[in-house]
């Protein structure tokens, strides 16, 4: 129901911003289905893909190798998108958007995406938790034991 719900609010936004979000949540469509030439198809070749560790910093090949023996095994990842922002300008897109996920709870997705051979492609996502101010203190002591 989320999904039609965000459908439709881009349909009002221009047709540029219904592709982008189709894109977006056929990504992630395709990670839940563990569907590994689908999800990585859509970003660009120059796509860099940051994780919710620091260490996570993955070129498309690279997070590729990551992801193969998850996909091979039918072992895709599921987060539902529930709340999105489009912004264009002319063959470049940024989007924020917010995330749930079983594990991790509600999760923060934040890219850019660039319109190639006049097809939408991924080149930058990046995954984040957001965390609560009232925490972060306690959680920065936590990441730096």
């Amino acid at each position: 129901m989320h999904s039609l719900l965000i459908l439709a609010l881009l349909m009002f936004a221009g047709p540029d911003r219904v592709v982008i979000g189709q894109v977006l949540d056929d990504f992630h469509k395709a990670a839940s289905d563990a569907d590994e030439p689908r999800y990585f198809g859509h970003m660009a070749e120059e796509a860099v893909f940051l994780g919710t560790d620091a260490t996570e910093r993955w070129d498309r090949k690279t997070f590729r190798e990551y992801a193969h023996p998850h996909f091979a095994a039918g072992k895709g990842w599921t987060y539902v998108p529930r709340d999105r922002h489009i912004d264009i300008h002319g063959d470049v897109a940024w989007f924020d958007e917010l995330l749930d996920n079983a594990k991790y709870g509600e999760c923060r997705g934040t890219g850019v995406l660039r319109k190639v051979g006049g097809t939408w492609k991924i080149v930058q996502y990046s995954l984040s938790i957001p965390i609560p101010n009232s925490v972060a203190g306690e959680v920065v002591k936590t990441i730096r034991k």
